[in-house]
């Protein structure tokens, strides 16, 4: 069992960089894979970055790779994600995931633990 609080989020400028914050608690933490989704008004929830339980093996989206990095910090119980030159279409709720690691999910169902949200927006 794990639970997961993100923080982080704020309106910014095109772009802008932004450091997301996912704060874990549970012993577990470390040994799940654990990612980054968002979810814009009106879409489906969209996968952004993922990295793996050791931290060795990362996936990211199309649309935010060479832009975004995920990262984690297991001694802490943290998840990270750095957001650089955002753009207008990066604006969403963005919501921390974890999951038993079978290879790195890229699909919402693939993930067993959630956390609440953080708006980020990005006007022009």
């Amino acid at each position: 069992q794990v639970s997961l609080v993100e923080s982080g989020g704020r309106l910014v400028q095109a772009g802008d960089s932004l450091r997301l914050s996912c704060a874990a608690s549970g012993a577990m933490f470390r040994h799940y894979t654990v990612g980054w989704f968002r979810q814009a008004p009106g879409k489906e929830r969209e996968f952004v970055a993922a990295v793996s339980w050791r931290g060795g093996d990362t996936e990211y989206a199309d649309s935010v790779k060479d832009r975004f990095t995920i990262a984690r910090d297991n001694n802490k119980n943290m998840l990270f994600l750095q957001m650089n030159s955002l753009k207008p279409d990066d604006s969403a709720v963005y919501y921390c995931a974890a999951t038993a690691p079978v290879g790195i999910p890229t699909l919402p169902d693939g993930y067993d633990y959630w956390g609440q949200g953080t708006q980020v927006t990005v006007s022009l």
